[in-house]
């Protein structure tokens, strides 16, 4: 009995079926070279690093390297633009301060080498900016010429910018020194810090927690001591968990107060919810100076889609009491009780400043989050944002939005209406991801400005000047803010509102407060809400810190309250 022959067409489908694998497997290995190539990059900058500070160390054996790091920035740019402080001694202090904390929690991912090519080009007699000789850390996704911008994605090595974003044109302009590029999370729609090309980056205070995201290369390198100041972008708080999580200040301004331009964005063309870049610093008088600087003609004739406002050194030095309204909580995250103290002796202490407390009630936050925020960002049914993944080695932990994404609208109909009785608020985040049309969308930016005109309303109607809130923290476990999603309820709002908002440290979380913590049973009961309450334990001396909101482009007056909530607690600590 003869053997079978195999048929032609079975022939050429086995054969073009192997050809296919074949052709995956050399595209997924060129891929993993490609990171490899990225990581070897990354240590040889810390091995420059390493090698520049030695260097100076040799040339320059008594300075004293710890008492520069111990400088404020407005202490350490007054000593510089004296010429009591060199410039040189600066930067190397601060270089081998950010190689220590680089070490520690994997938070650099490139080191700026011209940055000491800038450095001998600072004269001792040339004009000098408001930031002259002060080195800046500056996030992942923000351009710097002739360095990858990568947001995490295999395909965006290798492709160093042409230009620099006009925020580091201008920062250069007023005599700053960019260093280093720092890590985000992939996509940068996360607040946690990992992607596949770098890895993790953990909190500089406790390795074992988020340094926040995705901004947290930046978070965890200042936090740290190696950066005096540096710059993220915050599209749902990425500048505002990081700065908490890690304690110190971080401001998020009005989504065009500083230039976006060369600031890449993690959803192209999106409307609904407001970006912005902005400062990170140890304290808010840095963040002030920052502004300054920042506010200056060059941002203004770089990009002239931002408003010529220069600083008003009239609000921000202003000492009259304060009308400032207050919530403990947005009935949507159910706060920790550490949040909730925050808050509480925030106030007591403003109160006995001489300011006044107004309580602001908080209404349809989870209105607001799941069909301004989320439904926003993903109008388009999340196409635009699943195009970035295409080609990618990995997807993070976003196999199920993958696959809701990819399902057609009657499918995420069916699923959020079959879910609604048993877990609501999955629901309403599948129903959120459903593709909008022209008109739908046309309507959802329409009823996005209403809702915050509204907002504006209430706000005067009690005659406020500012707002207190509260903010996510502790910092949470390596891992969960990508299985937290709904946390961002606190700060997302002020993306949808556009408002100018702060983060300022004000205690550190407490035995008592994770006593507490084994009754938070969150005011859904879901997974979510036992999920946070993981995440939040076991985070004793952790920063806790609050929000400081104001109302759009009054950035200083959002500063000037930093400043006080910053004195006050400051003030409290001293006694205690």
């Amino acid at each position: 009995m003869r053997a079978a022959v195999p048929s032609v067409p079975a022939v050429l489908c086995g054969s073009a079926g192997l050809l296919l694998l074949l052709l995956r497997w050399r595209r997924w290995r060129g891929l993993w070279r490609k990171v490899k190539e990225a990581r070897e990059r990354q240590e040889r900058g810390l091995e420059q690093m390493d090698k520049a500070v030695r260097a100076f160390r040799q040339q320059h054996p008594s300075v004293n390297l710890v008492s520069i790091l111990s400088l404020s920035l407005p202490e350490l740019s007054k000593k510089i633009q004296e010429g009591s402080l060199p410039p040189e001694h600066v930067f190397y202090a601060y270089v081998g301060k950010a190689l220590q904390i680089a070490r520690e929690t994997n938070c650099i991912t490139e080191y700026m080498q011209e940055s000491e090519t800038q450095l001998q080009h600072t004269k001792p007699g040339e004009k000098k900016g408001l930031l002259y000789g002060v080195p800046v850390s500056i996030k992942d996704s923000i351009n710097c010429q002739g360095h990858d911008s990568m947001l995490g994605f295999v395909k965006n090595i290798d492709k160093p910018v042409a230009e620099d974003s006009v925020l580091v044109q201008v920062l250069k302009r007023q005599g700053a020194i960019p260093f280093v590029k720092t890590n985000v999370s992939q996509s940068l729609i996360s607040y946690d810090c990992n992607n596949l090309i770098f890895g993790q980056t953990c909190n500089p205070l406790l390795y074992t927690r988020t340094p926040g995201g995705s901004s947290g290369g930046e978070g965890a390198l200042i936090g740290g001591g190696g950066s005096i100041l540096g710059f993220g972008t915050d599209l749902g708080g990425s500048l505002r968990f990081p700065a908490a999580f890690c304690g110190i200040c971080a401001l998020k301004p009005t989504g065009n107060r500083l230039s976006k331009k060369g600031v890449i964005s993690g959803i192209f063309g999106q409307k609904s919810v407001t970006p912005a870049v902005g400062p990170m610093a140890k304290d808010v008088e840095s963040l002030a100076l920052c502004m300054r600087a920042l506010l200056c003609e060059d941002m203004f004739n770089l990009d002239s889609t931002v408003p010529p406002l220069p600083f008003n050194e009239e609000v921000y030095s202003s000492t009259q009491p304060l009308r400032i309204g207050y919530y403990e909580t947005d009935f949507f995250t159910m706060p920790s009780p550490a949040m909730r103290r925050a808050v509480r002796e925030t106030k007591q202490l403003l109160e006995e400043a001489g300011h006044t407390l107004v309580p602001f009630e908080l209404t349809n936050v989870d209105y607001s989050l799941y069909n301004f925020c989320f439904r926003g960002m993903f109008a388009d049914g999340g196409v635009t944002f699943l195009k970035n993944f295409e080609g990618e080695l990995e997807k993070g932990n976003l196999g199920i939005f993958f696959w809701l994404a990819k399902s057609p609208n009657w499918m995420k109909t069916l699923l959020s209406w079959i879910t609604k009785p048993f877990v609501p608020r999955l629901s309403n985040v599948i129903r959120s991801l459903r593709a909008n049309t022209v008109e739908e969308l046309w309507s959802l930016h329409h009823e996005i400005e209403e809702s915050c005109h509204q907002f504006i309303a209430q706000w005067k109607k009690l005659n406020l000047d500012v707002m207190l809130c509260p903010m996510l923290g502790p910092a949470l476990l390596i891992g969960y803010p990508a299985k937290l999603s709904v946390a961002v309820s606190y700060t997302m709002l002020y993306n949808s509102l556009d408002f100018p908002v702060g983060v300022v440290p004000v205690t550190l979380a407490t035995d008592e407060d994770e006593k507490e913590l084994k009754n938070y049973q969150g005011y859904f009961r879901d997974w979510w809400d036992r999920g946070l309450a993981t995440a939040f334990s076991s985070a004793e001396g952790m920063p806790v810190a609050v929000q400081c909101v104001a109302l759009p482009w009054q950035e200083e007056l959002c500063l000037r309250f930093m400043k006080e909530v910053e004195t006050l607690v400051m003030k409290k600590n001293m006694i205690v």
